[in-house]
């Protein structure tokens, strides 16, 4: 682990706020004669996002905002005033064999003014160099200044072989799947992607991020998740240590798989050096900050990933979460309800919700909210540990039992989070027991483990020797 062992960045994180410029790459039209070139059109937006998120003078919308107004008429104004930018891409795509056609055109949106338009006809072995001339006429028609690093990296390309390139965005776009069959695709296009070209650094790091992601799903148990994905992560950045995103991924087993708090810090912060427009390791460094109990640090971070993304549900719920842990509760239900408005079909925040009606002493209410959120697959497991905790601290202990039993009988056929299964047994009084299963969190790097300093859940065992232990061994004793 040598190679993670770096010196603390020496540049400054870039304030959202201060930037004068700001871009959304909608996603690419597939004008090919099949229509099957979607995950072409897809990786071509995604790639473009990379290269421009990497110049600091530059806002830049994330896919996963941008994905939002796929195949959509809306206005560009409208658009742009969701996303809070000033200027907007959009174009297209015809591949047809061994020839691609791209349209692309930079909008102002407070006026519809078109700033620049070109079409490219090439052989598709030009595909790179189409991406770095638009991206390149992007930045000048902006008028935004590059350093001569961040200009190399603008156009640099992590691989030559088109074959590669074709599996490895086929990758991300099974990954943007997020479901249990497209992540398996997914590894299964990065690791063939690998294959071709050895020295692909990003497919390494799309396997990374792949694993990740089947941990927080429950697909696979966590530990093996970031067992797998610290793997492809050091591979990566044995080969290319300029990535950011890479960086953000190594930030988040340093947190939750070592308890590598400092470590952990240093990869988010270098993750924004490199790349000022992500705003998903701002995100996870906002937990970071949350679960050390640096509650002021989080918000002003989760802020600025807000000001990227000011449309994110997730990342909305999330300071729901933020408030909730700083024991804000009324502000956190302000917050949650405010997402829900913005999107109910989400369901942590009804987790969310529940959490702080219990706080509030507002049982019915809470349960009501725990009983909606088992209804989402994504977090039953979840959802069903809370409101057996409800159950049990509202006298309904037949009731938690049986929820109890179905986690149990559940964890039989498939990995459940033993910290879902702590709680009701914190409900229902029996400390052996919940030490029990926040022992076989611990061992198991539960996802939120990491909460253990701060969440109001275990108010009442912060006394006992057994939580200080606990405590320490994740070093969060301090």
């Amino acid at each position: 682990d040598q190679i993670l062992q770096k010196r603390k960045p020496e540049t400054e994180t870039i304030d959202a706020t201060k930037w004068k410029n700001s871009i959304a790459v909608l996603p690419f039209i597939d004008l090919s004669p099949q229509k099957d070139q979607e995950y072409f059109c897809d990786g071509m937006t995604d790639d473009i996002i990379m290269k421009l998120s990497q110049v600091k003078g530059l806002k830049v919308s994330s896919m996963t905002s941008v994905m939002s107004y796929k195949n959509t008429d809306k206005d560009i104004r409208k658009i742009g005033q969701e996303l809070g930018v000033s200027t907007i891409l959009e174009g297209s795509i015809s591949k047809d064999k061994d020839d691609i056609r791209v349209r692309a055109q930079l909008i102002k949106v407070e006026n519809d003014f078109h700033l620049w338009s070109d079409y490219y006809d090439r052989k598709l072995e030009s595909v790179f160099a189409i991406q770095d001339e638009i991206s390149l006429a992007i930045v000048e028609k902006l008028r935004v200044e590059i350093l001569g690093e961040e200009r190399t990296r603008l156009v640099k390309r992590y691989t030559e072989d088109l074959e590669a390139y074709n599996f490895y965005l086929k990758g991300r776009y099974f990954y943007n799947k997020r479901t249990e069959k497209g992540l398996k695709s997914s590894v299964e296009s990065f690791k063939r992607a690998i294959e071709i070209d050895p020295e692909f650094a990003l497919a390494y790091a799309g396997l990374a991020d792949t694993y990740l992601t089947f941990g927080f799903y429950e697909f696979l148990p966590m530990k093996e998740a970031y067992k797998r994905a610290k793997k492809e992560a050091l591979k990566a950045l044995e080969m290319d240590d300029t990535v950011g995103e890479l960086h953000a991924s190594i930030g988040n087993i340093k947190a939750w798989y070592e308890f590598d708090w400092e470590g952990a810090e240093w990869e988010y912060k270098r993750a924004l050096e490199l790349n000022p427009s992500d705003a998903e390791a701002y995100h996870m460094y906002a937990h970071l900050l949350e679960g050390l109990g640096r509650f002021n640090e989080s918000f002003g971070v989760m802020k600025r990933a807000l000001e990227l993304e000011p449309l994110s549900i997730n990342l909305n719920i999330c300071r729901g979460h933020i408030l909730f842990m700083a024991r804000k509760y009324d502000e956190a239900i302000v917050q949650i309800k405010k997402t829900i408005e913005m999107d109910p079909s989400f369901p942590l925040q009804y987790y969310w919700l529940g959490r702080s009606y219990l706080e509030k002493g507002m049982l019915e209410q809470a349960v009501e909210m725990f009983e909606k959120a088992t209804t989402f697959p994504m977090i039953h497991t979840m959802a069903t540990g809370a409101l057996g905790y409800a159950y049990a601290i509202s006298g309904e202990k037949d009731k938690a039992q049986k929820r109890l039993d179905q986690l149990n009988t559940l964890s039989k056929k498939k990995y459940v989070d033993p910290y879902y299964i702590s709680l009701i047994y914190l409900g229902l009084g029996e400390k052996d027991r919940v030490f029990e299963f926040l022992e076989k969190a611990y061992e198991g790097r539960s996802m939120y483990i990491l909460s253990l300093k701060v969440d109001p859940f275990y108010d009442d065992l912060r006394s006992d020797p057994r939580f200080v232990e606990l405590l320490m061994k994740m070093r969060l004793d301090k």
